[in-house]
């Protein structure tokens, strides 16, 4: 079968040309072509041929025939030459239009006659320019039905979208300034298309494929292809370089000076077994991403739906933990790939991501943890949280909670004092339970292991050492490596009656010099990168002015009562 013609295509800055077809004996076709022009589409007059009827063909209206004879200054428009070539001007085809399918954050959209924020549904002209910012993502239907989703931080032009005809094959241009775009062509069907995306560096012909393109800050193009074949060709064939023909399953760098390298096999996809399936923190959404391997970073993306089509949160990371501000409650889809040396991503591991974060979960008042309690003193007590119906406690041999000692499920109070417990090292956690309308129970995701050990008491009792923190209240927190903190107490769960504002290095901290009765904390997170989390909901604490021995319990007189401090 032979290739679809392409379109005659204007001289451009771009260094090559990517012509993608159905089949490699398409692409090796395309890749034979000499460059052409872009303003124009070449059309080779057969026998039969009227400027009506190519009028008609093309422009949609028989009438607009005197246009196409201006274009070509034909003398007799009734006697055209079997075998000469046409131009028909892409200016004069009629006009199409696009759709946004989804909309995420904040995308500018740029039009000669104004502009604004792209809303979903909205339909764009041609020329509209579209940048995305921050966490910013847009999905755009054509008319075709090719989705093209432009990532964070793009700028994106939809140069030409028009039609041959009335009811005739698309022609779409899209102009990529900056980014990266993916890019979904639907199966070929009996009504042609072309769609093409431009960089400095590349052209991407495309007619029924997966895709994507992207163009470095330096200037480069990779383009690396999932379904279909491309030819890949240096417009300026002086310089010598060498065409290429990417299979499925292959990519290639295009320079910014337009040299071509060599097609190479994408990267397999990850293995993401050690990834874990839930998030549970609602400070920060903080995924461990496996080891690099022969990729040099990863790329990374969660999105609503499993075709990627409504992406919420995407970025690229060396480091083996992916960062971005916490998403609602819900299940997504998480998607990775690796990048190799060149820039070109390669196949994508997916796989469904839960995000569980409320009811958020107490925070562990005491024992400190790796403290050492008394046998017959072992008391496990956390925070309150507002709104909270129970608290479910547990105790564990083990961090993974295989081997469960103790569990109180329904615990008015954030505490659980346990006698008889064994000597030996345990770990507890925590989590917040909620009643919904209608009585249905709500389960919040438990707090990190805290470990604790339990011994005998000893016979004699050595004195205390008096303790720098006086009678003080100790309030710990999980961590991540380079997290820091700010910790806001106030007197009200609103957070409007501040009495403590500190910047904490440790996820520790400690109340001193504060007359007795209750308060509330907050804390916002900040890691290493700088990125801040929004203060968490507040948790309730009660100060008493109790002695508290090292393990942060009250140390009590022999009647059980606790010891206040002066």
């Amino acid at each position: 079968m032979p290739c679809p013609s392409l379109p005659v295509l204007a001289p451009f800055h771009a260094a090559m040309r990517l012509a993608l077809c159905g089949t490699l004996a398409c692409a090796a076709a395309a890749q034979a072509a000499p460059p052409s022009g872009r303003q124009n589409i070449a059309h080779t007059v057969v026998l039969g041929d009227t400027l009506e009827r190519l009028a008609l063909h093309y422009l949609g209206d028989a009438r607009r025939w005197h246009l196409l004879q201006a274009s070509n200054r034909v003398a007799d428009p009734r006697r055209l030459q079997p075998g000469s070539v046409l131009r028909i001007p892409t200016r004069l085809l009629p006009t199409s239009s696009a759709t946004v399918a989804f909309v995420h954050g904040s995308v500018a959209r740029k039009t000669p006659s104004g502009g604004g924020l792209v809303q979903p549904g909205q339909e764009l002209e041609e020329g509209t320019v579209l940048e995305s910012g921050q966490d910013s993502f847009v999905a755009v239907r054509l008319a075709d039905g090719s989705i093209v989703r432009v990532q964070a931080h793009s700028e994106v032009q939809l140069q030409q979208l028009r039609r041959r005809g009335r009811a005739g094959s698309l022609q779409s241009v899209l102009e990529m300034h900056r980014g990266s775009v993916e890019t979904s062509v639907p199966n070929q069907d009996t009504t042609p298309r072309h769609l093409e995306i431009r960089t400095p560096s590349a052209s991407t012909s495309v007619r029924g494929t997966r895709f994507d393109v992207r163009l470095t800050p330096e200037g480069a193009t990779t383009t690396a292809v999932l379904e279909g074949s491309v030819a890949v060709q240096a417009r300026d064939t002086d310089k010598g370089s060498a065409a290429a023909l990417l299979k499925p399953g292959q990519g290639v760098a295009v320079s910014a000076r337009g040299e071509v390298g060599r097609p190479r096999a994408l990267l397999p996809e990850p293995d993401l077994s050690g990834v874990p399936e839930a998030l549970h923190d609602a400070a920060l959404l903080n995924l461990p991403l496996p080891a690099l391997g022969a990729a040099t970073m990863w790329q990374v993306e969660i999105a609503q739906d499993p075709r990627f089509t409504q992406v919420l949160r995407q970025g690229s990371f060396s480091a083996p933990l992916a960062t971005w501000p916490v998403l609602d409650d819900g299940l997504y889809q998480l998607r990775v790939r690796g990048v190799d040396a060149d820039g070109i991503p390669g196949y994508a591991a997916q796989r469904p991501l839960r995000i569980k974060t409320r009811p958020i979960p107490p925070l562990a008042q005491s024992p400190a943890p790796g403290a050492t309690l008394a046998q017959d003193q072992v008391e496990l007590r956390c925070t309150e949280v507002p709104g909270v119906r129970w608290y479910h406690l547990q105790v564990s041999r083990d961090e993974g909670f295989r081997d469960v000692q103790a569990s109180a499920e329904r615990q008015n109070e954030c505490h659980l004092p346990l006698a008889g417990l064994a000597p030996g090292r345990y770990y507890w956690r925590t989590a917040s339970v909620q009643q919904l309308a209608g009585g249905s129970i709500d389960h919040g995701p438990f707090s990190p292991a805290q470990p604790f050990a339990v011994e005998t008491r000893p016979t004699a009792v050595s004195p205390l050492e008096e303790q720098a923190a006086g009678g003080g209240l100790a309030l710990h927190w999980s961590a991540l490596p380079g997290q820091t903190f700010r910790l806001l107490l106030t007197r009200d769960a609103e957070g409007t009656q501040s009495v403590a504002d500190e910047i904490l290095e440790r996820p520790v901290w400690l109340a001193q010099g504060l007359p007795p009765g209750t308060y509330y904390v907050h804390i916002q997170v900040k890691s290493a990168s700088g990125l801040q989390s929004e203060f968490s909901p507040p948790r309730k604490i009660t100060l008493n002015h109790a002695v508290l021995d090292g393990s942060g319990l009250p140390v009590r007189t022999l009647s059980g009562t606790a010891i206040q401090s002066p």
